[in-house]
């Protein structure tokens, strides 16, 4: 098992965007966006870098409500084990909370660490819904809705050398 290999890049389709900040400018939307990896593509690199049985998660309710994960890899014969926290989110808290938690986790082990040295990115963003709606995402600023399009990334943070 090497473990440096959690620390790969991952594919663009395992990535996904999320609006950190947002609002109105001279009437037109603008939205400051973050990229992080999804739960899954964290546990499958587990799986594959790891394998299934030498790799575990733990979750603990914290008294401030947050949750706290633990992400636990077999080295030998003793589980060196690696922790984070997030508060619950609005949309399922429960989910959102684990899901934040690991992926916090994740981080501490080197997966999707990169993702910390991407620039400030912004999305694309128009107030009227997009004929063609694939990749269009709605959101809400100051009570108004609007779409926004994740930026592209660097070559390099998909491996390439750009």
């Amino acid at each position: 098992m090497n473990l440096n290999q959690l620390r790969d890049y991952f594919p663009a389709e395992d990535i996904e965007w999320r609006v950190q900040r947002s609002g109105f400018s001279n009437g037109k939307p603008w939205a400051m966006v973050l990229a992080y990896i999804t739960n899954r593509a964290i546990m499958q690199r587990l799986d594959d870098v790891c394998g299934p049985e030498n790799w575990m998660n733990r979750f603990m309710e914290c008294e401030s409500g947050a949750v706290e994960c633990g992400i636990g890899i077999k080295c030998g014969d003793e589980w060196i084990w690696k922790y984070d926290a997030a508060e619950p989110t609005q949309v399922e808290a429960v989910k959102g909370g684990r899901s934040a938690s690991m992926k916090r986790a994740g981080v501490q082990w080197g997966i999707g660490r990169y993702l910390y040295n991407l620039e400030t990115n912004f999305a694309e963003c128009r107030t009227d819904r997009p004929a063609d709606r694939n990749g269009w995402n709605q959101a809400k600023a100051d009570g108004k809705a609007f779409y926004w399009k994740a930026p592209q990334l660097p070559a390099w943070a998909l491996g390439g050398n750009s």
